[in-house]
């Protein structure tokens, strides 16, 4: 927070506007299981998902916690199967050593986080694949280099009935069933499917005992906590799994009972309210110095923008202020080579959450030292800045224009902000507190801003429509007649063009 805009008096006044809109009764709220998230009347539970790490007794519903508990040992047996090769637990009759995760959104961004940031932790029985986008190009390439017989396939979707996922699924089990001559049964033992949708999976082909519960009070975004951090367990063990949880769960502790003053994801979210409402920036930026937690920014994007990029208050009415950011990012210090000179001199202000880790996995001192230095560096470059002065007495060939015109390209404006996070070490635990921590960050400014934090409406249009899409791309004309002149435009383009091979 050193080097945020802020001084006492905007803190102290953005503390009281966090009160005033009532943050503490709405945390309360949400941590007791109350449908906060009103347009769905729905809870948002994800807290609980860990509260077995929490040395606060956890508010929620005795019967959630309960099927929590039970579904983390569902879990636990699957994982344990796997990593000791005693797959004959599940049915399959040969060891695994792929676990192929196939889920979108949520359901990928968050476990594939954290099975990289965890990487040194892994137990080295089983390598993990994501497939979660609808392209074949992945699903195909990924069919030519696993042995499906021993592979084991995560089927992860809340409906069941994703688009990208069951497309995706279908041709995951008919690579299986011709693996196993035909044999739908045998190939159906390869599957487990973590959904709400019981009936549908087992539809599907999951074997029913091989079905893992989602349910309607965890979002997507929320849910690597639960069933659908699956392919975490498989990857690290079932005991790191759990330090991943607790570690999520101190940071729900320190949440629920830090004042405001020293409460971490309230000041990331007042720093953030100011940022994007008073000085009226668009975007911000996660860079993480931690080649592990590469995908750190892809997981923040979706728990950010889609649960505070709303144009409405949770009541309907208008909004009076612009909500979240466009949040980006990426990995340093490579990004110091690519997108740093805007950040540095462009005409946006853009501000910045350095993340890094103190202490490495691994003996390379010197690359470790250089690492936090150029994290440390840009932080204070992009505050302090490079006067005019400054540039210019460096300025050493030419004549006096010469260098006042080089000096002018050397100047840095600084005075923008940034925040860093450190890591003792980047562990389970660590990681579980991360991701909390911002989780929260964000319910704060949701209740600040007013909007309601747990929907996703602007998902769904773009998903009917393409579904209508569908069907005019194989050539119904009276479906494709339906939209607009550019739409039809662009189908007729697509046909034509596979006409013409």
């Amino acid at each position: 927070m050193t080097r945020q805009k802020l001084d006492v008096a905007a803190l102290d006044a953005l503390g009281a506007l966090a009160e005033a809109r009532g943050w503490r009764a709405a945390r309360d709220a949400m941590f007791r299981g109350e449908a906060i998230n009103t347009s769905e009347r729905r809870a948002a539970l994800h807290t609980a998902l860990r509260a077995g790490g929490s040395r606060l007794p956890s508010p929620a519903p005795a019967a959630v916690r309960a099927e929590v508990a039970a579904t983390l040992e569902r879990m636990a047996h699957i994982a344990d199967a796997v990593e000791t090769g005693e797959t004959a637990a599940l049915g399959l009759p040969e060891t695994v050593t792929d676990v192929v995760h196939v889920g979108i959104g949520g359901s990928d961004l968050g476990p594939r986080l954290a099975v990289e940031a965890l990487a040194p932790y892994h137990t080295g029985r089983v390598r993990c694949h994501f497939l979660p986008n609808v392209d074949g190009d992945a699903t195909s390439t990924l069919m030519r280099r696993l042995d499906p017989r021993r592979t084991l396939v995560l089927l992860v979707s809340k409906s069941f009935g994703t688009q990208e996922t069951l497309l995706n699924g279908r041709a995951l089990r008919a690579w299986l069933v011709a693996a196993h001559d035909g044999d739908a049964e045998a190939a159906a033992r390869h599957f487990i499917a973590v959904s709400a949708n019981v009936e549908a999976a087992v539809a599907f082909g999951v074997p029913r005992n091989h079905v893992l519960p989602m349910w309607d009070w965890v979002g997507g975004r929320y849910s690597l906590w639960s069933a659908v951090g699956l392919v975490i367990a498989l990857a690290v063990g079932m005991p790191r799994f759990r330090e991943l949880l607790e570690g999520a769960a101190h940071m729900d502790d320190h949440f629920r009972e830090a004042p405001w003053q020293d409460n971490l994801p309230v000041l990331l979210a007042l720093a953030g309210i100011w940022n994007r409402n008073a000085l009226g920036y668009p975007s911000f930026a996660v860079i993480a110095y931690a080649d592990r937690l590469r995908e750190l920014y892809a997981h923040l994007q979706q728990v950010e923008m889609e649960s505070l990029g709303k144009r409405v208050r949770a009541d309907g009415g208008a909004l009076a202020d612009a909500t979240v950011p466009v949040l980006w990012g990426g990995v340093g210090s490579n990004v110091q080579h690519a997108f740093f000179q805007a950040l540095h001199q462009g005409t946006d202000v853009v501000p910045v959450d350095f993340v890094g880790v103190v202490r490495p996995d691994h003996a390379l001192a010197d690359n470790h030292d250089a690492l936090l230095a150029n994290l440390l560096a840009q932080a204070a470059a992009l505050a302090l800045g490079k006067t005019r002065e400054e540039a210019l007495a460096e300025a050493s060939a030419g004549d006096a224009a010469a260098r006042e015109a080089l000096a002018v390209q050397r100047t840095f404006p600084g005075d923008r902000p940034s925040s860093v996070i450190l890591l003792d070490a980047l562990t389970p635990h660590s990681l579980g507190m991360l991701l909390a921590l911002y989780e929260h960050k964000v319910f704060v400014q949701g209740c600040l801003w007013g909007v309601n934090a747990f929907d996703q409406w602007g998902v769904e249009l773009g998903k009917t429509i393409a579904s209508a899409i569908l069907p005019a791309l194989d050539g119904d004309a009276e479906a494709g007649a339906a939209f607009d002149p550019s739409t039809r435009a662009l189908i007729e383009a697509i046909q034509a063009r596979r006409e013409a091979r």
